[in-house]
C-alpha cells in the first residue's frame, strides 16, 4: 500500500503540534477534517498510527510514517526550488538533535557554515548525547549528534571524533575540601565533597568517581542543567566537575581552575542522518564533518 504524502503530512503536523486542533489551524481546516484524514490514513495502512491523548502520542508505525513525511517534505521543497516553482516563502525544516556540550562548543560554527550557503529552518532539540538517537526513531529529527554507534533503520552513522572531559575544581574548592593547592585528590575527600552534575541522568562525574574508588551514590552533588553555567559554578567553587578540555584549558591557563588528577573521560560522537537523498542533508553533513574534524579529537 502506497503512503499518501498529503495524509502523512497531516499526521506529521498533529505530532508536531500535539493536538488535532493545533494541527487543524496549521492546515486551515477543521479538527473534524483532520480527524477524518487520520482515520483514512490508518484504514489505508491497516495500522493504528496515533494515540489520541493530550498531547497525542505516535505509535511505532506512526513514527515510521512521520519519518517518511519529514523526508518527503524536504524533497518536495528541494524539487520546487530546482524547478523554480513558488514555495510560498517557506524554507524546508530540518530537525536536529544535539547534546548540550556540543551545542555550547563546536556545533554552532558547523551550522553557521551551512547557513551561509543554504536556506533551511534548523530546529535544534537539545538532548543528552546518549538519548539523541531516540528523536530519530520518533521522527522528531532528521539528524543527530549522538554517542550511539549504530543508527536506527533509515539512517546512516558517521564518526565525528572524541570529546574529552577532565576533572577540575577551583582553588577555593580545593582550599576548603582538599586543604592542598595542587595534586591528586583522594577518595576520602571525594566521598564527602560536592560535585556538579548536569542533571539526574548525567553520569560523567559518577564514571570518574568510580575510577577513583568512590561510590557516586555516597557523594553529595549539585545539579546545574546548562553547560556554560555548570562551568561557571565550578569556577565559583560550588563543586568540582568534568569539563570539556576546550572549556577547561583557558580557565586552567588563568589559574581559575586546577586539575584533580585521574584519567580523562572520553566520549565518541557520531553523526546520524536520514538516508533521504537530499542535497540539503548532504550539505549539512559535510559542514558538520568538516567542523568536527577540526574541533574534536580524532583517532
Amino acid at each position: 500500500m502506497r503512503i499518501d504524502p498529503a495524509l502523512a503530512e497531516t499526521l506529521r503536523l498533529v505530532a508536531d503540534e500535539g493536538t488535532l486542533e493545533a494541527a487543524a489551524r496549521r492546515q486551515h481546516m477543521t479538527p473534524s477534517a483532520v480527524s477524518q484524514r487520520l482515520k483514512l490514513l490508518e484504514q489505508q495502512l491497516g495500522q493504528r498510527l496515533l494515540v489520541r491523548a493530550k498531547p497525542v502520542r505516535l505509535t511505532a508505525p506512526g513514527e515510521v510514517v512521520v519519518r517518511f513525511a519529514r523526508g518527503q517534505s524536504l524533497l518536495e521543497h528541494e524539487a520546487s526550488a530546482a524547478l523554480g516553482l513558488e514555495t510560498q516563502g517557506e524554507q524546508p525544516r530540518i530537525g536536529i538533535a544535539v547534546n548540550s556540550d556540543s551545542l555550547a562548543t563546536w556545533f554552532v560554527p558547523a551550522l553557521a557554515g551551512f547557513a551561509r550557503e543554504h536556506d533551511a529552518q534548523l530546529e535544534l532539540q537539545r538532548e543528552d548525547q546518549d538519548e539523541t538517537a531516540r528523536l530519530l526513531t520518533t521522527g522528531a529529527a532528521l539528524a543527530a549528534v549522538t554517542s550511539a554507534r549504530s543508527a536506527p533503520p533509515g539512517y546512516r552513522s558517521l564518526p565525528l571524533g572524541n570529546i574529552v572531559y577532565i576533572a577540575v575544581a577551583s582553588p577555593v574548592w580545593r582550599e576548603r575540601w582538599a586543604k592542598t593547592p595542587s595534586g591528586p585528590v583522594g577518595p576520602d575527600v571525594l566521598s564527602r565533597a560536592p560535585r556538579i552534575d548536569y542533571d539526574t541522568s548525567d553520569d560523567l562525574q559518577a564514571t570518574w568517581l568510580r575510577r577513583q574508588g568512590v561510590n557516586p551514590a555516597l557523594a553529595p552533588r549539585h545539579l546545574v542543567p546548562s553547560t556554560h553555567e555548570l562551568a561557571d559554578a565550578v569556577v565559583a567553587g560550588i563543586g568540582w566537575g568534568m569539563l570539556l578540555t576546550m572549556q577547561a584549558e583557558p580557565l586552567l591557563a588563568r589559574d581559575e581552575l586546577v586539575e584533580l588528577g585521574g584519567e580523562p573521560v572520553t566520549s565518541t560522537l557520531f553523526w546520524q542522518v536520514a538516508k533521504t537523498p537530499s542535497a540539503l542533508l548532504e550539505a549539512l553533513t559535510d559542514a558538520v564533518l568538516e567542523t568536527a574534524q577540526k574541533a574534536l579529537r580524532q583517532g
